[in-house]
């Protein structure tokens, strides 16, 4: 009895401590949250504001929301958006009132410190989450239960902000050690705050006047220009008050970026383009819309949900689409209910509002709650990974970079083909760089799993006509959009065959130790163009082709790899032969240097293996099984020859039965040199593998049987250019007909009859025949009667025909063309 009593006892006290509990976000003090945003008087944050407070509703996000709208009086006279959010007038300081700098980013840390001054709200406040105007909240951000505590504010990751890690923060902070890259959400006690926001913006400030050090291997800001200063002048500030944050690269997704398994973002921030098929949004484009005002106007629709199952099949690409149509459907649903609240007209009845308005777009977007116990389990999860042995085979993701072109085609078509020969573990992606326009037109989506790559071949801001640059730009593109799961990535070149396994357990490849293979022309790691560009020159490592690297270092290191491309080709004044090696002298080796000085600046110091890769045409070491051809140069035996150059406008891929021309059997070969005759046997194999895979290819896509097809010759240009490693072309040939098999093949087979094997005495017999039927003709004509006028006539009409189509078809590739450079 007495043990009842006692459970008895024990219970009531717990179900009365119980039923005093309601959820965190339920509760008064001290649980008061406040959500600020910055933003300034024109249309362009006007629709994002329309869009957030939208969200902002929707999510169900507790407590109170202040826009703080930086203006000036004059603006602020015509400005019409007052009723848009609760708002704060801020004075602006997008003209710095001291310096004259004109920086508009300084209004957000300026706002915050007004808003603490002057605001009542702040005094009655235990929590802020401050955000950005281009965000979609997907539902409620309670800092508790992201785990901010105080003096540990909650924030996402914003790993560009190298200069935590260098002399930058040795500069502007006295804890440099505390930095911390992040931004973008951020939740954080009010305590935390007001130590905070003067330091905020006094680090702004110097960092922004700080011209010195506004150089992108310094800041990681592409422009150089100092337009992040306001993101180090957090970082700063936060160190120089000792906030440590807690981390989380969960909560904040980019529409466009593939969010992890199991995670559901509550933050989109919609500060990159995005899309979904062929629709796109880019707020850029934007910049100066009144669609806020406009009645009836949207922006356009995107594909709906039930066309999105269609298009993608997998799950997580699926997943993306996903967040980046409800991104734009709810700044829509925002905009059609702010037309209404303008006293617009009601619009006209149209699908895409009628879905907007249905039960079923509300399902969709419907408040996402953190999952507390995914979260548990993951950080489980990672504790558990420490303790467990290496695995001896890590995963590993083969990728490699092409552009919308027949020339990239057919040796994608080539290296897919032999990636499944070859046994590489994984899974292989093309990395499509391509205009919009080209995009449209492109047919060949089919011939590889895909990611599609903005093309920054012209470059978006110097105007740089440089198609290398894509190759790193396309690797960070694809690390911040798609989801992998591989430990190790093998970066190939599209004019690569493989013959074997590329692993990394094979050749050593380690985290902070990729392999690569050499390219021994790269002089400017020992002179002063490492000097200028890299930090640590003593670490620059003359390599390419083939990379074998982690992808924790790779994922540090993209970002490099573009800064330092971009930056050696600004560099005109060392383009000189003496100092990059190249002899053309014109840059177009920059991306190469871009990659032995960014990994250089990590001092990521490499395995180089000169047994990976070959480039046909060269002497093999004896006894070396290769894994790799790389084609980037003419090679030939015998008389046959190829060149990729030859083959740039070519397209062989769409042309049904296209191949290159044959080249010698093996038997025939001299076996006198076995030096020469290896060379030789890896060129034809080379050459060989190529044909195999355009011939399975035209298989695949149904082709006609070739023997009902009539044999044609097609004119082209035959360029004469030399890989991209090497420079610019100073020749050009013309030639008539397809690229000749330089061998001993002919189209035609020769004849053995003495005089009739001779294609002179051939030549010489069309000439007479065609001038005795000349003669007979004019004979005719002046011998006939008049009844045979008009039959002369129609005769002279189809002879003018017929040698102007003669004329043409030899004239018509006269024309020369400027080359480009093979990648």
């Amino acid at each position: 009895m007495e043990k009842i009593l006692s459970l008895a006892l024990i219970l009531a006290f717990l179900g009365c401590f119980g039923s005093g509990q309601t959820p965190p976000h339920k509760q008064e003090a001290p649980y008061r949250i406040h959500t600020l945003f910055s933003v300034e008087c024109r249309n362009y944050f006007d629709w994002q504001t329309v869009g957030l407070m939208r969200s902002f509703k929707k999510a169900g996000q507790p407590g109170p929301v202040t826009r703080l709208l930086s203006c000036t009086d004059e603006d602020m006279k015509k400005y019409k958006g007052m009723h848009l959010a609760p708002t704060m007038e801020v004075p602006s300081m997008s003209r710095h009132p001291k310096t004259g700098d004109w920086y508009p980013a300084i209004n957000k840390p300026a706002g915050i410190v007004h808003w603490l001054k002057h605001s009542k709200d702040a005094e009655n406040v235990d929590w802020v989450v401050i955000l950005d105007a281009d965000m979609i909240i997907r539902g409620p951000i309670i800092p508790w239960e992201l785990g901010a505590e105080k003096g540990r504010p909650v924030a996402a990751l914003y790993g560009y902000l190298i200069g935590c890690n260098n002399i930058l923060a040795k500069l502007h902070t006295k804890h440099p050690e505390l930095c911390d890259k992040v931004g973008g959400l951020l939740a954080m006690h009010i305590d935390d705050l007001r130590a905070l926001a003067p330091l905020w913006l006094s680090k702004t400030e110097e960092v922004r006047e700080d011209r010195a050090h506004w150089a992108t291997n310094i800041t990681g800001d592409i422009y150089a220009s100092g337009w992040i200063s306001e993101m180090y002048g957090y970082s700063f500030g936060a160190a120089e008050v000792g906030l440590r944050h807690k981390i989380n690269d969960d909560l904040m997704i980019y529409p466009g970026y593939i969010p992890r398994e199991g995670v559901e973002p509550i933050l989109l921030h919609y500060g990159l383009p995005f899309r979904v098929g062929n629709w796109s949004f880019s707020k850029l484009e934007h910049h100066e819309d009144n669609i806020v005002y406009d009645c009836g106007r949207l922006f356009p629709e995107p594909p709906y949900p039930r066309e999105v199952k269609e298009m993608e099949p997998d799950p997580n690409q699926r997943r993306a689409l996903f967040l980046n149509i409800e991104c734009i459907n709810t700044i829509n649903e925002g905009l059609l209910l702010q037309h209404t609240a303008n006293g617009c007209p009601k619009p006209k009845w149209s699908r895409y509002l009628s879905f907007l308005k249905s039960k079923s777009f509300a399902e969709l977007t419907r408040p996402k709650l953190l999952n507390h116990l995914n979260i548990l389990a993951k950080a489980a999860g990672q504790q558990q990974a420490i303790g467990e042995p290496r695995r001896p085979y890590p995963k590993i993701h083969t990728i490699f970079s092409t552009e919308c072109t027949p020339y990239f085609d057919w040796q994608t078509v080539g290296l897919v083909h032999s990636f499944h020969l070859s046994g590489q573990p994984g899974n292989i992606t093309r990395l499509l760089s391509c205009t919009d326009e080209d995009l449209k037109k492109y047919e060949g989506h089919d011939l590889a799993p895909t990611h599609y790559v903005p093309s920054m071949s012209q470059h978006p801001l110097t105007g740089d006509w440089y198609p290398a640059i894509n190759k790193p730009a396309a690797v960070l593109h694809w690390l911040n959009h798609a989801d992998t799961d591989a430990e190790f990535i093998v970066i190939l070149d599209a004019d690569m065959i493989m013959r074997g396994p590329i692993t990394p357990w094979e050749y050593k490849a380690e985290r902070g130790r990729p392999v690569s293979t050499p390219y021994d022309y790269l002089i400017g790691c020992n002179n002063e163009l490492a000097k200028l560009h890299t930090r640590h020159p003593d670490a620059c490592d003359k390599v390419g082709g083939v990379i074998i690297m982690h992808i924790d270092d790779l994922r540090k290191f993209a970002m490099l790899w573009l800064h330092k491309t971009e930056e050696v080709r600004a560099d005109k004044a060392h383009y000189s032969r003496n100092i990059t090696g190249d002899v053309y002298e014109s840059g177009w080796i920059s991306e190469m240097y871009g990659y032995s000085f960014g990994a250089a600046e990590l001092k990521l110091r490499h395995i180089i293996n000169r047994k990976i890769l070959i480039y046909p045409g060269y002497i093999p070491e004896p006894g070396v099984k290769y894994r790799v051809f790389h084609y980037g140069l003419e090679f030939s035996v015998g008389n046959w020859s190829f060149d990729k150059a030859n083959w740039r406008d070519a397209d062989m891929v769409n042309k049904c039965w296209a191949q290159f021309p044959e080249p010698p059997d093996p038997s025939t070969l001299d076996r006198s040199d076995k030096n020469i005759l290896q060379r030789d046997l890896l060129s034809i194999e080379c050459a060989k593998k190529l044909n195999e895979a355009l011939r399975l290819h035209h298989k695949r896509r149904n082709c006609p049987d070739p023997s009902s097809l009539s044999k044609s010759i097609s004119d082209m240009t035959e360029e004469v250019v030399n890989h991209r490693k090497f420079g610019i072309v100073n020749q050009i040939h013309h030639a008539v007909s397809m690229p000749r098999n330089h061998s001993m093949e002919s189209s035609v087979p020769a004849e053995k009859d003495g005089l009739f094997s001779s294609l002179r005495f051939w030549v010489i017999a069309i000439w007479a025949f065609c001038g005795l039927g000349f003669l007979l003709v004019m004979f005719v004509l002046f011998s006939g009667c008049k009844g045979k006028g008009p039959r002369s006539k129609s005769y002279r009409s189809k002879r003018r025909s017929s040698y102007s189509g003669f004329l043409d078809m030899n004239g018509r590739d006269r024309h020369l063309k400027n080359a480009e450079l093979s990648l």
